[in-house]
């Protein structure tokens, strides 16, 4: 509704499947080869993904690749199959730090790189692979490779003019969703922040086609097409100084996201949480990342470089998170 239907759609969504294929406990951890915790917090994160690792474990993409170069999915495709399938307890991510520069060019090999950034770089390399030489085709129909209907969703802003009352609707495509936490203690919170409307006024006024004039009006923000895995980013880093915001903000292992959503009335949309990157230390420029996943039997485990350890679900409830993953 508001937004024009594909005129391609290049995976059927009836043949994403939310819930895990075959159940096994955790895989390998993965060596850290000198500042590359980030880089296996953000692919453990990945990997415990239960649409994403179903598809790649079929094996479906290589066999019909025809990408000559660089393929983040081919890669990731190897990458999960080595971790879920290995007989031994610790591997080295070869094949992804291979192509580390590909993934973001802005990358540079032996320093400590934002793992959000490198989420955001890995999920779209892998879109881009999907796109392959469909890069041409419009917003919607690249909405409909398998990444973006796994990760991807629509923002609607909705802009209204205090004079005369007119709607302006603008929609943008997101693969995830990053919250300010400064004035929020828990995560339900900083969504019911992004969702508030913004005042837009004097500097920041709007201009009207219907008044045909600069006009006071509000602005609001909220989840149009929700994704089927939600991915969060709690902003604790200062664009800036790269301080760091070392709060506690509570996340459940449950999430409602229908009071956020442009239609606020509907059925409840359940979410579910599967997994949490952390980052310990006091500011961007350094410290450590690692995360807690849920594994395919049901179990959570702490994920810190090549160890990983059974855990409970209050041990992953209970960290200073910096990206949250939930399932529909």
């Amino acid at each position: 509704e508001g937004m024009a239907p594909p005129k391609r759609i290049l995976f059927p969504p009836e043949k994403i499947c939310m819930v895990w294929q075959q159940r096994q406990s955790a895989g390998a951890g993965l060596f850290n080869v000198g500042n590359t915790c980030f880089l296996n917090a953000v692919l453990q994160c990945l990997t415990y993904t239960p649409p994403l690792a179903n598809y790649l474990l079929s094996r479906e993409h290589s066999q019909a690749c025809h990408q000559q170069d660089f393929c983040m999915m081919c890669i990731m495709e190897a990458h999960v199959n080595k971790v879920l399938h290995s007989s031994v307890s610790a591997i080295l991510p070869l094949p992804v730090l291979r192509v580390f520069r590909c993934i973001g060019e802005h990358f540079q090999p032996g320093r400590e790189e934002d793992a959000h950034d490198f989420l955001c770089c890995t999920v779209n390399a892998m879109q881009r692979a999907c796109l392959g030489a469909s890069s041409d085709l419009d917003i919607s129909s690249q909405s409909t490779t398998i990444v973006h209907q796994i990760f991807g969703g629509f923002l609607r802003s909705r802009v209204t003019c205090f004079s005369c009352k007119a709607i302006s609707d603008s929609y943008e495509a997101f693969m995830d969703v990053p919250l300010d936490i400064k004035a929020a203690s828990s995560l339900t919170a900083a969504l019911e922040d992004f969702v508030t409307p913004e005042h837009l006024d004097g500097e920041n006024c709007f201009k009207c086609n219907t008044c045909k004039k600069n006009v006071a009006a509000s602005k609001r923000f909220t989840v149009h097409c929700a994704p089927k895995v939600l991915t969060v980013c709690l902003k604790r880093f200062d664009c800036f100084t790269g301080g760091k915001v070392s709060k506690v903000v509570e996340y459940p292992e449950y999430l409602d996201l229908r009071p956020y959503m442009s239609e606020a009335d509907g059925e409840p949309l359940h979410y579910s949480l599967y997994a949490v990157l952390v980052h310990s230390g006091l500011s961007c420029h350094g410290g450590h990342y690692f995360c807690y996943t849920k594994a395919s039997n049901g179990l959570w485990y702490q994920m810190d470089d090549e160890s990983v350890e059974l855990c409970c679900i209050d041990t992953a409830l209970r960290q200073q998170a910096y990206l949250l993953f939930y399932a529909r």
